[in-house]
């Protein structure tokens, strides 16, 4: 096949740049410095004690919340060391730092990058909140039929909650029985949530308490959701019988983001998404030194690249469900 073919020629092309080798010592600065930075983080909460300062705690813990988590996709994808039970211990510490299920997410993180942007292969559009296809919006009922009406308006405040749709989902994954690693990780989750709880309402009033728990939830929530979502949404979504090959598939239906060293940090170099779907197991600071060279390489091949800046990838995300949610406002007319 022709598509295997330049895939294969594609691979063979990063392979000699040195794009596939493992980056150790970046791994380790970055996973130190995260943790440094973690712990000191509650070192700093302990000593400011009672007070509405603690807000500003709760936006650095949403920020290092977000940092952690994406160390975790890294480790889910192997790029930080060569054997899997290196990674996986990564991994599972920590989704244990941030409450998460690595097992459960990485199961559907999995199938996503199987098949993004499928419309019955891809968990990540099949979620109830978001309706992604004029097909599942028609089909909506009550409540979220109403959301999907004006799902773009809602997008944004839906996000607020992610952070805790994370939590009840990684809960909910581990209820059922089939779930590698299942004992280990709730007692993760369980010392998160008492460690958390702990902290938080021993230091802080009731009131002051929940506030912080609000505000450092919703902003991680938010975080991970405006690093996630530019990838994919709005980008065109495969039929059941639309056959790709497999670079086609991966770069067709994925969106890069524009930026500078700044954005590689706050996204997590999620923003080199096409690169990362091609190349799951690079190393993250590799994947904008194999930019160019698969952007050249899509031209030559007559590959549409898809590429834009931050705020123009989010216009693009609000277009698409504003779309998709107007027959039910034409409907309601």
């Amino acid at each position: 096949m022709v598509g295997s073919r330049d895939y294969g020629e594609l691979s063979q092309l990063i392979r000699k740049a040195g794009l596939l080798r493992r980056r150790y010592g970046y791994y380790a600065v970055k996973i130190s410095l995260n943790v440094i930075a973690f712990a000191g983080g509650w070192v700093a909460f302990f000593k400011v004690g009672d007070s509405w300062w603690q807000l500003f705690l709760a936006v650095f813990f949403a920020v290092m919340f977000g940092q952690l988590s994406f160390i975790g996709h890294d480790a889910g994808h192997k790029q930080i060391f060569r054997t899997g039970r290196a990674n996986d211990a990564i991994g599972f510490w920590h989704g244990g730092m941030v409450g998460l299920s690595y097992a459960s997410w990485m199961a559907q993180h999995t199938r996503h990058h199987a098949n993004p942007n499928h419309e019955d292969d891809d968990p990540d559009i099949h979620i109830p909140a978001i309706a992604f296809t004029t097909e599942q919006a028609v089909a909506r009922r009550g409540f979220f039929r109403w959301m999907a009406k004006y799902q773009a308006f809602l997008f944004f405040p839906l996000l607020l909650l992610e952070g805790f749709s994370l939590h009840v989902s990684s809960i909910n994954a581990l209820l059922r029985k089939d779930l590698r690693s299942r004992r280990m990780e709730m007692c993760l989750l369980v010392g998160h949530f008492a460690a958390y709880l702990t902290a938080v309402f021993l230091v802080l009033s009731p009131l002051t308490g929940v506030i912080f728990i609000l505000v450092h939830q919703c902003l991680w929530g938010l975080y991970m959701g405006c690093s996630f979502a530019p990838g994919h949404k709005g980008m065109p979504i495969l039929g059941a019988g639309q056959k790709l090959d497999f670079l086609r598939k991966q770069v067709l239906t994925s969106r890069n983001v524009r930026g500078g060293v700044w954005v590689d940090f706050t996204l997590g170099a999620l923003n080199y998404q096409v690169e990362h779907h091609l190349f799951p197991s690079m190393a993250r600071p590799n994947l904008r030194l194999a930019q160019p060279i698969v952007r050249a390489f899509c031209a030559s091949k007559g590959i549409e690249y898809s590429q834009c800046g931050w705020l123009r990838t989010y216009g693009y995300v609000l277009q698409h469900l504003h779309a998709v949610g107007a027959p039910l406002r034409l409907a309601s007319n």
